[in-house]
C-alpha cells in the first residue's frame, strides 16, 4: 500500500512564511494556552532548550516526545500535520478523497499515518497506519478511556492487552480497550498496514 507521507522537515525563512510548520505549530498552540516553555517542559518531562529547538523547527522529537507534546498541549497528534483541513474546511464535507487525507510521519519517519474522517470534532476518529519493523512498539495508553477496534490489512502485528499477546495476520482484527494496550509491533521483515476505529478521537 503506498501512502503519501509528511515528514516533519526544516523550512528556510521564506517556506515558513508561507506554510506553517511543525515547530510553529506546536509555538502557535503553547501561545494559545498561554503556558511558557517551561511550563511545557515540565508537562512533558523534555529540555526547555530541546523544545526551543524544536518550535524552531531545528531538531525532531522522538514519536514518544511528539506524544507527550500532543497530550500537553490538549491536541491530537494529527494537530501537528501541515495539512489545515482538520478543524476547518473539511468539517463541512463528510467526503474524504484518497489524495486529500490529512497525513501525519512520525519521528524518525518509519510510522505513518492518515485520517480517515473529516476533522476530530466528532466520537470517532478512523485512522490507516503503515509501520515499519524498525519501529518498534508504538502503542501507547491513551489518557482517557477510549474503545477500538483494530483490523490489519498487509503484514503481521503483535499486540499487547495487559498480560495477553497476540499475533494478527492480515484480515485478523482485535477489540480493545485503550488502558489495557501495552504493545503494537510490526512483526518480521515486512511492513505491516493496519486500520484503527477509536472512540472517542484520542491520537
Amino acid at each position: 500500500m503506498a501512502i503519501k507521507t509528511h515528514s516533519f522537515q526544516p523550512h528556510s525563512a521564506g517556506e515558513a512564511d508561507a506554510v506553517q510548520t511543525f515547530g510553529n505549530r506546536i509555538r502557535a498552540r503553547r501561545h494559545e494556552l498561554g503556558i511558557s516553555l517551561g511550563v511545557l517542559a515540565e508537562r512533558t518531562g523534555l529540555t526547555a532548550s530541546f523544545l526551543s529547538l524544536v518550535e524552531r523547527d531545528l531538531s525532531k522529537p522522538s514519536l514518544n516526545s511528539l506524544r507527550s507534546i500532543a497530550e500537553a498541549l490538549a491536541v491530537p497528534t494529527f494537530y501537528f500535520s501541515q495539512e489545515s483541513s482538520v478543524g476547518r474546511a473539511a468539517a463541512q464535507n463528510p467526503v474524504v478523497r484518497a489524495s486529500q487525507r490529512v497525513q501525519i510521519t512520525y519521528p524518525p519517519g518509519d510510522v505513518t499515518s492518515e485520517l480517515l474522517v473529516p476533522n476530530l470534532r466528532n466520537k470517532l476518529q478512523v485512522i490507516v497506519s503503515q509501520i515499519q519493523p524498525s519501529a518498534g512498539n508504538i502503542a501507547r495508553p491513551p489518557q482517557i478511556e477510549t474503545e477500538e477496534c483494530l483490523l490489519v490489512l498487509a503484514g503481521t502485528l503483535r499486540v499487547v492487552l495487559g498480560d495477553q499477546e497476540y499475533e494478527l495476520a492480515a484480515g485478523d482484527s482485535i477489540y480493545i480497550q485503550g488502558q489495557e494496550l501495552r504493545e503494537i509491533r510490526a512483526l518480521g521483515q515486512q511492513e505491516a498496514v493496519f486500520l484503527s476505529a477509536v472512540t472517542p478521537p484520542a491520537f
